[in-house]
């Protein structure tokens, strides 16, 4: 199966439009326009019933404690983990391509509603569910597309992973509030195929150079 998107290139930089967040130059951070990008695939595998939609970011800080502090730096030897930005399941096998902008066009304070989706899918919760916890301003669940917006202050940049894969099942059984985890432990035994492509997103002013 063959994965690309008009958005960005393969291990391209992703644009600003396609971020949560942008630099700017008094507060480090601007909300943006936070469109999820376009995304098309093709060779697909006969006995595909459904696809998946999955982006993560694998270079998010194990540890929180110098996460967008002035005068600090995180290192790039911190171990790092996955942050989930979007799941999107059940997507019907005669879709085979997403528009710029079609699950997400801006950023939604407390989080997009879900899980019922365009083309009758489905999307999971993110992972800045956790992140905006507590956060009168910004808490709540996040469905669906929320993008980039790596620490300003990380001496690395981001790298964010799109994979489709298609599954032999029309459905999986996943009900009420689902997280990437539990989309990839619910697909085992039902991939016939899967197709990867990555960005690439820094909000560090010294990377961007």
């Amino acid at each position: 199966m063959k994965l690309w998107s008009d958005s960005f290139t393969d291990n391209g930089k992703i644009p600003g439009s396609i971020a949560f967040g942008v630099m700017d130059p008094k507060t480090h951070v601007a909300l943006s326009e936070n469109k999820n990008p376009h995304l098309a695939w093709r060779d697909v595998p006969a006995g595909t019933q459904s696809f998946a939609v999955i982006c993560h970011d694998y270079d998010v800080p194990s540890k929180g404690d110098d996460v967008n502090q002035e005068g600090r730096t995180i290192p790039a030897s911190l171990p790092r983990v996955d942050f989930y930005h979007w799941i999107l399941i059940d997507l019907p096998p005669s879709i085979t391509a997403i528009a710029e902008g079609e699950f997400s066009n801006a950023v939604t304070p407390r989080g997009k509603p879900g899980s019922a989706a365009k083309h009758g899918a489905r999307q999971g919760i993110n992972d800045y569910t956790a992140w905006f916890t507590g956060d009168a301003d910004m808490g709540g669940d996040y469905f669906g597309y929320d993008g980039p917006c790596p620490p300003w202050n990380d001496a690395i940049p981001h790298h964010y992973v799109f994979t489709v894969y298609a599954l032999d099942v029309a459905k999986l059984p996943l009900e009420g509030k689902f997280t990437g985890q539990q989309v990839r432990d619910a697909m085992k035994g039902h991939v016939l195929a899967e197709a990867k492509i990555t960005g690439v997103y820094t909000l560090n002013p010294n990377l961007a150079k």
